[in-house]
């Protein structure tokens, strides 16, 4: 896993291997999600390198939020429900400044060959299958949002086809296929309801949307989930809180 772009016979640093070998290992779960890592002192015995080399390494393990420390107790691979950027992912909040979790509705469920654009958006080789589903999601019990989502086949098999689906996909990718998503990137632009869109929120064709374009990557950085929500906002704003 040596960084990209370093030239050819140039020594590796030594953080950067153990660095390597920690994603390594939480990406084949040696290190499963919930449990304890070594101490530092018994990583840098293992790794045969310092504890100021292995206090680097993780201290940018948990800058990215792929391990948690807990003051006292010791560094931790997260679960999903202690990565707090992930429930910020949803950021849709009441005028009066209330903030729930969204209940969900599943429309449908599919399977076919990727287009161009799902081929693009979660790097799929060409011919791949991807699977679609179609959701509404209710806050105060009123449609607000519509998600379209799309991920592989090959590396979410069956989701959704055995087992109704949680609200919150991110904790069932992780518990049911060791998916971890570790980052997310968003883009927001303006949107007219479709007639479709329309029907499913229950209102008029054409009233304004946001529209929240999201992919979702994992340990290694690769795409795991391409998402599309079409937002009202008339009870909603759509709230980032930033350090």
């Amino acid at each position: 896993m040596a960084p990209r772009g370093r030239a050819v016979g140039k020594p590796v640093p030594l953080y950067e291997m153990v660095d390597s070998t920690l994603r390594r290992r939480l990406l084949d779960r040696s290190y499963p999600p919930g449990t304890m890592i070594p101490s530092e002192m018994k990583l840098a015995a293992e790794l045969g390198v310092s504890q100021g080399t292995v206090r680097r390494a993780l201290n940018g393990l948990v800058d990215e939020g792929l391990l948690l420390r807990r003051q006292g107790l010791g560094t931790f691979v997260p679960e999903i429900d202690d990565r707090k950027a992930l429930f910020l992912f949803f950021n849709l909040v009441g005028h009066d400044g209330t903030h729930e979790m969204a209940a969900a509705q599943l429309v449908s469920n599919q399977t076919a060959e990727a287009t161009p654009l799902e081929t693009e958006r979660l790097s799929l080789a060409p011919g791949a299958r991807v699977r679609r589903l179609l959701r509404v999601r209710l806050l105060r019990g009123a449609p607000t949002i519509v998600e379209r989502i799309v991920v592989s086949d090959a590396a979410l098999p069956g989701l959704g086809e055995d087992a109704p689906l949680p609200p919150h996909l991110f904790r069932h990718y992780e518990n049911a296929y060791g998916q971890t998503v570790t980052t997310a990137e968003e883009r927001l632009r303006a949107a007219a309801a479709s007639a479709e869109d329309a029907a499913l929120l229950q209102i008029a064709p054409g009233a304004p949307l946001l529209e929240i374009e999201r992919i979702a990557f994992g340990v290694t950085g690769a795409p795991i989930e391409w998402r599309r929500s079409l937002c009202q906002t008339t009870s909603h704003d759509y709230l980032i809180r930033r350090p």
